[in-house]
């Protein structure tokens, strides 16, 4: 067991290291896998607030194709309205996991899940997320290629850049 953790571990980290930025494949869909939780990488998603972080467990979403990715947003981050052109179920792993519906961000929209509650998000809806009570993280299991354009485009970290 620990051989195959260590080939796994060796691979997961091969994976990544070629990333482009959070973008890297995880492991396939295809054939038989793990990723033991210790082993997950966090990275940055040059689409989320700057403190939030993206980990990609499964596939590749930037190709077609099931893909699965974890999302750690720290206590009080805002992630502004915005849109996926997918469709979403997302999986709450740990803390509170506060998402709110609509095209402007309004806290009395919020509704709490907490962990192991499963959300049912289809393509193109505008919703916001807070991570209101502290830290959470969601497992997000969809169909690629990724996508994600916020409401108002001066909410969207990547135009903050320039």
């Amino acid at each position: 067991m620990k051989k195959q953790k260590l080939i796994l571990t060796v691979l997961f980290a091969g994976v990544f290291l070629g990333a482009n930025e959070a973008l890297a494949q995880g492991i396939s869909s295809k054939k038989f896998g793990v990723i033991y939780q210790e082993n997950i990488k966090w990275l940055q998603f040059p689409a989320f607030p700057p403190e939030a972080r993206l980990a990609i467990l499964v596939g590749n979403p930037k190709q077609a194709g099931p893909y699965v990715i974890r999302v750690k947003v720290p206590a009080g981050v805002i992630l502004m309205p915005h849109i996926h052109p997918e469709d979403r179920i997302y999986t709450v792993i740990s803390g509170v996991f506060y998402i709110g519906l609509g095209t402007k961000f309004d806290a009395s929209k919020l509704t709490a899940y907490s962990p192991g509650s499963v959300v049912i998000l289809p393509g193109n809806t505008p919703h916001f997320h807070w991570a209101k009570s502290g830290e959470y993280v969601t497992q997000v299991t969809t169909n690629g290629p990724l996508g994600i354009s916020y409401i108002n485009p001066a909410d969207d970290p990547r135009n903050k850049k320039k």
